[in-house]
């Protein structure tokens, strides 16, 4: 039994979890009241602010709406195979809070926006942002929280660890150096 607790829960967990909640209820939540408070089928585009709009859209697809046919099962299947994944990869890792926050936000994003598939048949996305003439793609709060937390996972590969040009002491200890 313990073996498996090690392989679901780590150290950083109680910070991952929390995490994924709060995105994930935040997601659903704004979702739902873009919906049916706000009725962002019904308005069409509406400007919120000179560089943001609302706007419904329906993503069948996957990011981008790329691959619109491949079936909305089979895609919510994968973002709740990826969220396990990840979770195990957040029980297992151990290298920090940032760490556990930023795979915390991919799952509550991958979850929230699997069940909208579930739900509607495609993922919900209402935030259009756009600047001189540019438009970026259509998104939401999940799909927000898995960009800020794949930026949290590159900045800690790439960064954290290596910026302070300290020596791991422990793996000094055991190199004999």
């Amino acid at each position: 039994m313990q073996a498996s607790r090690s392989l679901l829960w780590g150290e950083f967990s109680l910070a991952g979890a929390w995490t994924a909640l709060a995105t994930f209820l935040l997601d659903q939540g704004h979702k739902t009241w873009m919906l049916y408070g706000y009725g962002i089928r019904e308005r069409g585009r509406e400007a919120v602010t000179p560089f943001m709009d609302w706007v419904f859209v329906l993503n069948r697809g996957v990011s981008y709406g790329l691959l619109p046919n491949m079936g909305q099962w089979l895609l919510t299947g994968f973002a709740i195979i990826a969220a396990l994944g990840l979770w195990i990869w957040l029980a297992r890792a151990g290298t920090g809070r940032l760490m556990a926050i930023s795979l915390g936000l991919i799952i509550g994003g991958a979850l929230g926006n699997a069940v909208d598939r579930m739900l509607y048949g495609g993922v919900v996305d209402y935030v259009s942002l756009h600047a001189f003439g540019f438009y970026w793609y259509v998104f939401n709060i999940a799909d927000a929280g898995i960009v800020v937390g794949v930026c949290g996972l590159l900045y800690e590969s790439f960064v954290a660890n290596h910026t302070t040009g300290r020596i791991d002491a422990s793996k000094t200890a055991q190199d004999g150096r």
